[in-house]
């Protein structure tokens, strides 16, 4: 994950606050304010509807790498499984109670990132594109200028959990994970 050269670049604040909650979860109570510190961001109360600058998020995930020793992609793909729960609490109206795994990787684009779009025209979701080559496998391309691929790969796996499929979802990252274009294979061994 590269740094954001652009501070015109901001990013929902439901972003930062589900990061908090990661950091929180898996490394303690306490460390937030310590990644805060160390990363040298202005804002230290991220709210759920505000906007954030982007560079931030690349700056406390910088911080949050050095004090776990995890590589940035692997801790921003621990944290896209993380927020899995929160994000499918969040936005429950845009998809069907009996979707799993493969309808809601089918269908995210369309109904959840289109709507999220509509409702708050500050957001940029990545743009998906999911084709379908067979009812066993899932192409995923992903798009975003944030480069955060580490996250929507979490995410997928992420969903895969939630509905208890994980062990039936294989997920592979086809494309370098800091490219702003990457694919990202599903396959569904039923």
């Amino acid at each position: 994950m590269e740094k954001q050269s652009s501070a015109q670049d901001f990013m929902h604040g439901s972003i930062f606050v589900l990061l908090h909650r990661f950091v929180e979860h898996t490394y303690g109570t306490g460390i937030w304010e310590k990644v805060l510190a160390g990363a040298g961001v202005e804002n230290t109360g991220y709210q759920l509807h505000e906007m954030y600058p982007t560079d931030d998020l690349f700056a406390l995930a910088h911080q949050i790498s050095e004090f776990s020793g995890d590589s940035v992609y692997d801790l921003m793909e621990q944290y896209g499984e993380f927020m899995v729960p929160d994000l499918l609490q969040m936005y429950k109206k845009y998809f069907l109670p009996e979707w799993r795994t493969y309808e809601m990787l089918l269908y995210t684009e369309e109904k959840m990132h289109k709507a999220v779009r509509m409702e708050d025209g500050r957001t940029a979701p990545p743009r998906l594109t999911v084709t379908k080559q067979d009812k066993n496998r899932l192409v995923i391309d992903y798009y975003s200028k944030r480069r955060l691929s580490g996250v929507a790969v979490g995410i997928i796996r992420g969903i895969a959990r939630y509905y208890h499929e994980e062990d039936k979802v294989t997920v592979t990252r086809l494309s370098k994970p800091e490219a702003e274009q990457v694919q990202i294979l599903v396959d569904f061994n039923w």
